[in-house]
C-alpha cells in the first residue's frame, strides 16, 4: 500500500511509526476466499429477497393456507383476504411491499447482528478484509456515529424480531387446518414449520437475547430461572454464526417452495387431507 498522502490522516497503519510495506499483505494464504464468499452469500440473498418482495404474488396457497415468511403478515390491501391473518391497513402502493410492516425490522435485525456486522465489516468495508491485510481506510471511528451508531439499537430490533417469530409460529400452525376445514398435512407444513423452528433458533441464539436473560446479574444463585434460561441461551450462541447462514437459507427454500406451490410448477407433497 502506498504512502499516505498529505491530506489524508495518519493514523492505524498509515501512522508514521510503522513499517513502511509497498504490498498490501505478505501472507502467501487465499486470505480473500472468506471475504469472497461472504460477499456472494449476502449478494444472493439480498437480490432473491428484493426480487420477491415486490413480485407481489404467488405468496399464498388458498388451497392449503401457506403463507410465505417473506410476505408475513400480509397487511396490505391488495393481499388475499384469506392471506392477511392481522387485517389489511396498509396502502396497496406498487412500491410498498405487501409485508412492509415487518420487513424493515427484519433487516435492521439481521443488519446489526453482532455476527454480521463482523461478516460484512470486513467483507464489504474490508475493515479490516482479514488478519494482517491492511484496510483501506485511514480512519476508524467505531459505532460512535452515523450510520453506524445505529448499531447500538441491536436490542430493540430483537424484540421486534421475536414478535415477527410469533406471527410466523402463527403462520405455521394455521396452516395445518385447510382454508375448506379440517386438517391437512403435507411438506409445506414440513417446511414452514422447520423454517419457523431455525428462525426461533437463530433470534434466541441473539446476543443480546442473552443479555436480557442473564444481564446486570450479580448473583446468579438468586436468580435460578434467569440463570438456566442464560445457560441454555449461550449454548445456542456459540453457534450463532452457522444459525444466521442457515437461516438465510431456509428462508429463501421456504419462499420457493410456496412460490412454486402457489404458481403450479409442481403439486405439494400431501401426507393427510
Amino acid at each position: 500500500m502506498s504512502a499516505p498522502t498529505a491530506d489524508r490522516k495518519a493514523t492505524g497503519v498509515f501512522s508514521p511509526g510503522r513499517a513502511q510495506i509497498a504490498q498490501r499483505t505478505l501472507r502467501t494464504d487465499r486470505w480473500w476466499m472468506s471475504p469472497l464468499i461472504v460477499n456472494l452469500g449476502f449478494a444472493s440473498f439480498i437480490i432473491y429477497a428484493t426480487v420477491r418482495a415486490f413480485m407481489q404474488k404467488w405468496y399464498y396457497v388458498e388451497e392449503y393456507g401457506y403463507l410465505t415468511p417473506f410476505y408475513s403478515p400480509c397487511v396490505s390491501t391488495g393481499c388475499i383476504p384469506e392471506a392477511s391473518h392481522f387485517g389489511q391497513f396498509l396502502p396497496d402502493w406498487p412500491i410498498l411491499p405487501y409485508a412492509a410492516l415487518s420487513l424493515p425490522f427484519l433487516l435492521l435485525f439481521r443488519l446489526t447482528c453482532y455476527y454480521y456486522r463482523g461478516a460484512y465489516y470486513r467483507s464489504v468495508w474490508q475493515s479490516p478484509t482479514a488478519c494482517a491485510v491492511a484496510e483501506p481506510h485511514a480512519k476508524y471511528t467505531g459505532e460512535t456515529r452515523m450510520p453506524l451508531i445505529i448499531q447500538n439499537s441491536h436490542r430493540y430490533f430483537f424484540y421486534i424480531a421475536a414478535i415477527i417469530s410469533v406471527i410466523n409460529t402463527y403462520d405455521a400452525i394455521v396452516a395445518f387446518h385447510k382454508p375448506d376445514g379440517g386438517f391437512g398435512f403435507g411438506l409445506g407444513n414440513l417446511v414452514l414449520l422447520i423454517n419457523v423452528i431455525l428462525l426461533w433458533t437463530y433470534t434466541l441464539s441473539c446476543h443480546s437475547c442473552r443479555h436480557v436473560a442473564g444481564g446486570r446479574l450479580k448473583h446468579f444463585s438468586k436468580h435460578p430461572v434467569r440463570y438456566w434460561m442464560w445457560t441454555q441461551i449461550s449454548r445456542l450462541n456459540v453457534r450463532h454464526k452457522m444459525y444466521a447462514w442457515i437461516t438465510l437459507g431456509t428462508l429463501m427454500f421456504t419462499d420457493f417452495y410456496v412460490m412454486a406451490v402457489s404458481a403450479g410448477w409442481f403439486p405439494d407433497l400431501r401426507f393427510i387431507g
